[in-house]
């Protein structure tokens, strides 16, 4: 097949306004689960000669299956291909932290896309892609939503103190107090949101974060495992078994309320299950399973191949003919889901929305049986501040997967599922083809590798604003916020080791049993720079500046009374106060970003991790 051809399918937008055959006062209800590190293996249907998942598994006997359905390697770069339709680089998420995990402005949305069509739009979970303006759920979209705090429950940009049980979650960027079990929590207030929109078009996307590490969960659920797994393989099996039995209740309040003919369900995960603390033990040298169960695939989460991308995707819609228990095997992906959904669904599309994904509705409709070009999927794992080329991408055809490793390597996909047979070199013009079109594939996505999302100070839609380290660039031990403040004012930034609610002083270290010796904080905003002593008793030190409107960086960090030590900023709180006199603005000169950013910066590339 010609080169061109194959490369049409990752490089030109999709057709984004397919016909719609749904009449408006019958569109269907949505709901997408995605749960967080589990892989394809991790089901009994899947062939799990471990863990038990009936209602998984019932969902499974009840829908099309696609069976070389595939995502990235990692958290945020799949959530943010899944919510636009595009390749997760071009939406900006190449990473899980360090600013790099923040959905670039004016990417279109698929709730933004619901919500256009008359939707109500919901998220329950894990959300991933920003904590402040514009990057919020409710600012992309979704019209509810409860979520936690950056990648998981306890992380830095969550609820001081979480730890899956009676914790805080952010109810439309509000902190509330939950009680129960965190997925409990969300499937609770799923079906909740479900009976109140019961007469409704709905779009419910339920990202829980299990069973994602840290391995929490009761007794109960662990128990059935313990003795025939290792506690850690236990430990992981009780969550999915929390899972499927939170799936059974959601499954059954829609069949309760007479939802389930119309209710297009989606089950399927963000990537493999994690090999350092996760769903799989791994030989690291071979990528091969040493305990767990993975299907017959290798490698795991960000370390690579199948096992890291290939999930489960499972769809059922009764009243639309999906139904049945039918396997699909045609090369498919995340950003495929929302092409897919709109075509179903019958929604217009908003002028500026573009797609890499294509709708594999006419698999669906039995309209086709493969694909009537060589599709090619691309996969990389990136995790790095400014992506490198090259640097551990894979080629997924129907036929083959090239490997980026220390060398190229080929696999027959069809003939070797395990991955144990490379033959690059007996097919070196293969390897040459599949490597032209991720070529190709990298001119096409990487235009904007040099931009940064910029978080908004000084806006109504939130101040004061609460930014995290979680989402800064690191520098020579400071924390680097890219900021664009939005209207010239006065503002106040203060500076906290830890989060207000925690009550810990400065001075003090996390466990609370030892003071540090720390001399002063530090602020820069481009040429204003300012220094404050700290006492033992501080909580916060509060700066104030006068600011110009536009782009600039807040540098941060607590010095050590050792010259030369740090101690990271885990937060800061910035104040929108009011006007200022000209004379104050005229003495500011904003930071350039990318100029401050670069500046002496020497990229660690640490492979496969």
């Amino acid at each position: 097949m010609p080169l061109l051809i194959a490369v049409l399918s990752f490089s030109c937008k999709e057709n984004v306004n397919p016909r719609s055959t749904v009449a408006a006062t019958e569109k269907p209800n949505v709901i997408l689960i995605m749960t967080d590190d589990q892989g394809y293996g991790d089901l009994a249907c899947h062939g799990s000669p471990y863990v038990k998942t009936p209602a998984l598994d019932s969902l499974y006997a009840e829908s099309v299956r696609f069976t070389d359905f595939h995502v990235d390697p990692s958290c945020s770069p799949t959530r943010a291909a899944l919510l636009t339709g595009n390749y997760s680089s071009r939406a900006g998420v190449w990473h899980t932290i360090g600013g790099r995990s923040l959905l670039k402005e004016g990417m279109v949305t698929m709730p933004e896309v619901f919500t256009s069509n008359g939707y109500e739009t919901a998220v329950f979970g894990k959300w991933h892609l920003g904590e402040n303006y514009p990057f919020r759920p409710q600012d992309r979209g979704f019209k509810e939503s409860i979520v936690h705090g950056g990648g998981g429950i306890g992380q830095g940009p969550d609820y001081w103190g979480n730890d899956y049980y009676d914790d805080t979650y952010k109810h439309n960027g509000k902190f509330e107090k939950y009680e129960g079990y965190c997925n409990e929590v969300w499937f609770d207030e799923a079906i909740k949101y479900i009976d109140e929109n019961k007469d409704t078009p709905f779009f419910c996307y339920l990202s829980t974060n299990l069973p994602h590490a840290p391995l929490l969960v009761d007794e109960q659920y662990v128990a059935p495992y313990r003795g025939k797994v290792s506690e850690r393989l236990a430990r992981y099996y009780g969550m999915v078994d929390n899972i499927d039995k939170n799936v059974k209740k959601l499954l059954n309040k829609i069949e309760d309320v007479g939802l389930r003919d119309n209710t297009i369900v989606v089950f399927m995960t963000d990537n493999g299950p994690c090999p350092w603390f996760g769903g799989v033990v791994m030989d690291f040298d071979t990528g091969l399973v040493e305990e767990g169960y993975s299907a017959g695939m290798k490698g795991g989460k960000i370390w690579g191949y199948e096992n890291a991308h290939r999930v489960p995707f499972f769809i059922r819609w009764p009243k639309g003919g999906i139904e049945g228990g039918k396997d699909i095997d045609a090369l498919t992906g995340h950003i495929d889901v929302l092409p897919t959904l709109m075509e179903l669904c019958g929604l217009e599309s908003p002028d500026k929305l573009q797609l890499d994904g294509r709708s594999f509705a006419p698999f669906l409709k039995e309209k086709l049986i493969e694909w009537p070009d060589d599709r090619t999927l691309i996969v990389q794992n990136q995790r790095v501040e400014y992506p490198v080329k090259d640097k551990e991408y894979q080629v997924l055809t129907d036929a083959w997967r090239l490997v980026k490793r220390d060398t190229d390597e080929l696999y027959d996909i069809k003939r070797d599922p395990e991955e144990l047979r490379n033959v690059a070199n007996q097919y070196p013009a293969i390897v040459k083809e599949l490597y032209g079109r991720y070529e190709d594939w990298w001119h096409d996505v990487s235009v904007d590798f040099n931009e940064y999302a910029k978080i908004h100070v000084g806006t109504p839609h939130e101040n004061p604003v609460k930014m995290y380290a979680h989402d800064a660039h690191t520098r020579n031990g400071k924390k680097i916020w890219v900021v664009n403040v939005s209207r010239a004012g006065k503002y106040e930034i203060r500076l906290n080791r830890w989060p207000e609610e925690s009550g810990k002083r400065i001075v003090e270290n996390k466990a609370g049993n030892k003071d540090l010796k720390v001399e002063n904080a530090w602020l820069k905003v481009g040429n204003i720079e300012k220094i404050a002593k700290v006492d033992k008793n501080m909580t916060t030190v509060s700066f104030e500046v006068a600011l110009k409107a536009g782009t600039t960086c807040f540098e941060t960090a607590f010095n050590l009374a050792e010259k030369g030590k740090t101690l990271r900023t885990e937060c800061i709180y910035v104040s929108y106060l009011g006007e200022t006199d000209e004379e104050n603005l005229s003495k500011y000169i904003a930071s350039v970003p990318d100029q401050l950013l670069k500046e002496g910066y020497v990229q660690k590339v640490i492979p496969y991790d």
